[in-house]
């Protein structure tokens, strides 16, 4: 168990909810100076994505986020902290446990999985893919028709409760139901003596709704570039809908949850 260095969790996004490439600026550097502000305070800065690993620092260099956070939850699971020499490794050993939680998923499944494949190539014009270590997913043509897939997936995890996925937009990965955005960030909530009363988390798609969930953050917000639907849950779950894109969005928000904490949006 961590020493009990933080005392709340700011869990983002990364592309949509801090960067957005269309717009000016693509990452503003207001949201920058607010974080740190709320770090002095005792907050734990963490971004948690669908990116690799390695892509999210990509992204940390490429926009200018200048301030290296204190956890990156990647993939959607894994929790990762810095190490020496900037060097990011495993953060206790739930990590290790995804991994093998997915190694037997995709073993244990494989009937569903060839139904549900079955489906995609015959009945549809979307393309199901897998790859090296397990991976398997969808590529729709639209929302819409990724959406219907979707629904005949959630019938099955009526009887395979294991099966989960993460979708953004048109794209979507299978993985284990009990491993995503939502529930690394309540073990890493666990991991620093905290719950979900002390946890900001911030996305604008659907593999985030997850974590814009009050059994893992009591505090839920999303920018105005967000789907829709993710808005309409949202709102329909007490959160913050900001008005502004992306970290624009993100000053509004933390604003509205923070603003007695001495930080205000630009």
């Amino acid at each position: 168990m961590a020493a009990p260095k933080f005392s709340f969790i700011l869990s983002f996004d990364f592309d949509g909810t801090l960067v957005h490439p269309q717009s000016d600026p693509i990452y503003h550097p207001g949201l920058g100076q607010m974080i740190r502000v709320l770090r002095g305070q005792g907050a734990a800065w963490v971004i948690n994505t669908g990116r690799s690993l390695n892509q999210t620092l990509e992204g940390i260099a490429q926009y200018g986020i200048f301030t290296e956070p204190d956890f990156i939850i990647a993939q959607e699971c894994d929790i990762y902290k810095p190490g020496f020499f900037s060097r990011w490794t495993d953060y206790g050993s739930w990590n290790r446990k995804a991994r093998r939680a997915h190694e037997r998923f995709v073993k244990d499944h494989q009937q569903p999985f060839d139904a549900i494949k079955q489906l995609v190539e015959t009945q549809t014009q979307a393309s199901f893919f897998s790859g090296g270590e397990g991976e398997m997913g969808i590529v729709g043509t639209s929302n819409e028709e990724l959406d219907a897939i979707c629904t005949h997936i959630d019938e099955h995890a009526q009887q395979f409760p294991d099966i989960g996925y993460h979708r953004n937009g048109i794209y979507l990965r299978f993985s284990h139901s009990g491993y995503s955005k939502g529930t690394a960030l309540s073990e890493l909530s666990r991991l620093l003596g905290l719950d979900s009363s002390a946890c900001f988390a911030a996305g604008d798609n659907y593999n985030d709704l997850s974590m814009l969930d009050q059994r893992h953050a009591r505090m839920i917000a999303c920018p105005g570039n967000a789907l829709d639907p993710v808005k309409q849950i949202v709102h329909s779950r007490g959160g913050f809908i900001a008005t502004r894109f992306a970290s624009e969005g993100m000053m509004e928000a933390l604003t509205h949850y923070f603003g007695g904490s001495g930080i205000k949006a630009a």
